[in-house]
């Protein structure tokens, strides 16, 4: 894989990972069309650090915003931390349970069954963005009064549909949780704060246990030396830099469709991006 591919997946995952898309679906159509293995591990580590760039860009993007509401007074960031705690919960509860019942059920309690190997089936990718779909157009087609304020109950309902996501590419996160969101009549910008509050609360741990496999399974025997994380690792974080700015620009355009009441528009385009995954697997 050389600089080129890099740069084309980071700029695919960076716009597509903050919009309702599934960022994940079109990064494997991507490297499938360059012939390259979405469950390689190396593949799974690069992704990952592409979500990292997105990271960054989310706190970029939202800070402003979010020292005005999080940060507007220490008992508001106690009770907003305390939603996301609430959520993230329900989100690990939820999908590792799921994970867990893929495994017994999918792979027959085999030991070596990691969910990654699930990532290049195109027709669960295909299923999983139509789901994306129905629950992005439904929420929009909702009256959106925008009159109920966050809640605990109201968190934890978008943390356990977060945590539907895990296991499956072409189940966007961010379109699951603002549609939640936008179905509980919680207010489009404080749903689209909220969902990307806790895309920023989950990716380091993510990070971690795509670090974690990356030495399981081997793939980090080529570098031992004392430079070789860094030399290995290059490529990903000029990746991660693409994904970005990729990302900045993305929000801008999320942003702007959801106050315009665009919002079903992503459902409309994950119907096509599920003909298109089934078509290139």
């Amino acid at each position: 894989m050389d600089l080129l591919h890099i740069l084309i997946l980071a700029l695919v995952q960076g716009a597509a990972e903050l919009l309702p898309v599934s960022s994940s679906a079109h990064v494997i159509v991507a490297e499938k069309l360059m012939g390259l293995d979405p469950t390689a591990p190396a593949m799974t580590m690069l992704l990952v650090m592409l979500h990292t760039g997105t990271m960054f860009a989310v706190i970029v993007y939202f800070w402003r915003s979010w020292r005005r509401t999080y940060f507007s007074s220490m008992a508001e960031f106690q009770r907003q931390a305390w939603y996301i705690v609430i959520a993230t919960a329900a989100t690990g509860v939820v999908g590792l349970t799921l994970q867990e019942a893929i495994k017994r059920g999918f792979a027959h309690n085999a030991p070596d069954f990691e969910i990654e190997q699930l990532f290049g089936n195109a027709r669960l990718m295909a299923a999983a963005l139509l789901a994306a779909a129905v629950l992005i157009i439904g929420s929009a087609r909702l009256p959106q009064s925008g009159s109920g304020a966050l809640t605990a109950r109201r968190a934890l309902w978008i943390g356990a549909v977060q945590g539907l996501c895990l296991p499956f590419r072409g189940f966007s996160r961010s379109g699951a949780t603002i549609s939640t969101g936008l179905a509980l009549r919680i207010d489009r910008r404080q749903a689209e704060e909220f969902s990307f509050a806790l895309a920023v609360a989950l990716t380091p741990a993510v990070l971690v246990k795509e670090l974690h496999r990356l030495f399981k399974t081997g793939a980090a025997g080529a570098i031992q030396h004392p430079n070789g994380w860094l030399h290995a690792l290059a490529p990903d974080f000029a990746g991660m830099a693409f994904s970005f700015l990729a990302g900045l620009a993305a929000l801008r355009w999320l942003s702007g469709w959801l106050e315009r009441g665009h919002w079903h528009y992503f459902g409309i385009y994950c119907v096509f991006a599920a003909g298109v995954v089934l078509w290139v697997g």
